[in-house]
């Protein structure tokens, strides 16, 4: 299983329409020659994005600058130095990749946007020099010399925050560096190895101890909720798994109600009794799974809380065979969730995505 680490009920569905042509008008490197088997963003197919030519239909004439905006995933600091993504609306246009890395940049676009606690990941004054996607989904960002200016403890930060904002579109599977068109072997600052690129196989939020054996265990993503005052969101976290070979996402699950391993500021949401009943089945997308009634906040009422869906739901659909997840409670025909009202099929990312803004 491959796990891919933005996990939400938000989606980022809307974006991905995009994708097609979002690269299309981005600039390409220019001070080396991109590999040859580089897609120059230059010459795209299918120039027009089809947000492109929706919003132009909205406008009433083709190719007429429009103020339409689409829901763009960032990946920023919350008050505990943890990376998470944020929801915000950027312009509809073509430069929909350049224009999130732009606002990872502090004092940047993003200033005014941020909610409070949260800040951006790359140093002040750093510029987005172009883009590259090659046919392998490997995405080439050029960065100018103020990119250098982050501190040495800051530098994975920085790795995941770009990594998982980029990836975030389907045509990217991983990120590699250049700094002023030139391409490097490493960070700049504290010597990470990025010479055959960073994705999300490297992990976000990582989590490490002595208790682990690695050479048994997966590293996977797993979502935790938390709050800061008022705000309410989630934290991506990669940790090792002990898996079980003939159901992993069984492995996942018990993860996921044991909490994490260590204390990252994020909540438990499970009661410790939480279990579940039957193995974890996938069916053309639809992971099923079955507790027992301990996962439910009333059991009078069978409501199970939203914390509780959307964790799962986060967490196991970074699996890309995953696309929803149905919970169910043995012996309750029907749950519902926080506000009374019923679920009536498998939930999605898509389903949540409201919840994704800060």
């Amino acid at each position: 299983m491959r796990v891919r680490g933005i996990l939400v009920l938000t989606g980022i569905m809307s974006i991905s329409v995009i994708l097609t042509g979002c690269f299309q008008g981005e600039q390409s490197l220019d001070k080396v020659d991109p590999p040859q088997d580089a897609t120059e963003v230059n010459s795209t197919e299918n120039a027009d994005s089809e947000v492109t030519k929706e919003d132009a239909k909205k406008e009433g004439t083709e190719g007429e600058v429009t103020k339409e905006t689409v829901e763009t995933q960032l990946f920023l600091l919350d008050s505990n130095g943890m990376v998470v993504p944020h929801t915000v609306e950027l312009p509809a246009t073509k430069e929909v990749a350049t224009q999130a890395l732009e606002y990872l940049v502090k004092g940047g676009p993003i200033t005014q946007l941020l909610p409070n606690g949260f800040q951006a990941v790359l140093p002040a004054g750093t510029e987005i020099l172009g883009l590259d996607l090659q046919e392998n989904g490997t995405m080439i960002v050029d960065v100018s010399n103020n990119f250098k200016e982050y501190k040495a403890e800051e530098e994975l930060e920085v790795l995941q925050a770009m990594t998982y904002t980029l990836t975030q579109f389907e045509s990217v599977d991983k990120v590699k560096l250049w700094i002023n068109g030139y391409p490097v072997n490493s960070m700049p600052v504290n010597g990470t190895p990025v010479s055959e690129g960073y994705s999300r196989a490297n992990g976000i939020n990582m989590i490490q101890t002595d208790t682990i054996d690695y050479l048994e265990s997966e590293p996977v993503t797993l979502y935790y909720p938390t709050e800061h005052k008022d705000t309410n969101y989630f934290v991506p976290v990669t940790q090792y798994i002990e898996m079980n070979e003939s159901n992993e996402y069984e492995s996942i699950v018990s993860a996921l109600i044991e909490g994490p391993q260590y204390n990252a500021n994020v909540m438990t949401v499970f009661n410790p009794s939480v279990s579940l009943m039957e193995e974890p089945q996938l069916n053309d997308g639809v992971l099923k799974l079955v507790f027992n009634s301990d996962i439910l906040m009333d059991k009078d009422k069978a409501t199970i809380a939203n914390n509780v869906v959307e964790t799962l739901v986060r967490t196991l659909t970074e699996s890309d065979e995953v696309k929803a997840v149905d919970v169910n409670v043995m012996q309750v025909e029907q749950i519902f969730n926080e506000s009374g009202k019923e679920y009536t099929e498998p939930v999605t990312k898509k389903m949540i995505m409201p919840a994704e803004k800060l």
